[in-house]
């Protein structure tokens, strides 16, 4: 396994570093992008990633999903999320949806975007009013589909999240 260099920031047993290094190994490997996560708990690595996207056919299995989905968990405020890079928009609401206490990050998306992985266009995507989105998006059924949202608040069994 090769280890990124280096640098003064980083003690040699940091999550960040094995967030970067399982990026590396990744690549090299030939297995997927060059991301990776660590999900830490009291100090302890307790779940890793990398992207598997194009290995699983499965454009949700990013490093940070791939993590959170190892815990077999959805709540995990006890646990911090250590990224090789700046999470994309599905990332980063898997990781408020799961609450994770901390998020630490090591490339940014202007990073991401110089090799080809940009998020800019989601990102503006979200923003724009529905009919203006290049994605056609149109409301329909809403009466039939509130049917779940009130047995969901008058139910018992549920486990909110």
């Amino acid at each position: 396994m090769t280890d990124p260099t280096p640098t003064p920031d980083l003690p040699a047993s940091s999550p960040m570093r094995e967030a970067a290094r399982l990026a590396l190994e990744n690549v090299l490997q030939g297995q997927g992008g060059p991301f990776g996560a660590v999900i830490v708990r009291d100090g302890e690595i307790v779940a890793t990633g990398v992207n598997r996207v194009t290995q699983n056919s499965d454009p949700t299995a990013h490093a940070e999903v791939e993590a959170i989905r190892l815990l077999g968990r959805f709540h995990l405020s006890d646990c911090e999320i250590y990224t090789s890079c700046e999470p994309c928009p599905m990332c980063l609401g898997a990781i408020y949806w799961a609450r994770l206490c901390a998020l630490h990050y090591a490339c940014t998306q202007s990073d991401a975007d110089a090799i080809g992985f940009s998020d800019e266009f989601i990102y503006g995507e979200i923003a724009k009013p529905h009919a203006e989105r290049q994605l056609p998006t149109t409301q329909e059924g809403r009466e039939e589909a509130l049917a779940a949202f009130r047995a969901w608040q008058g139910s018992v069994a549920k486990v909110e999240y």
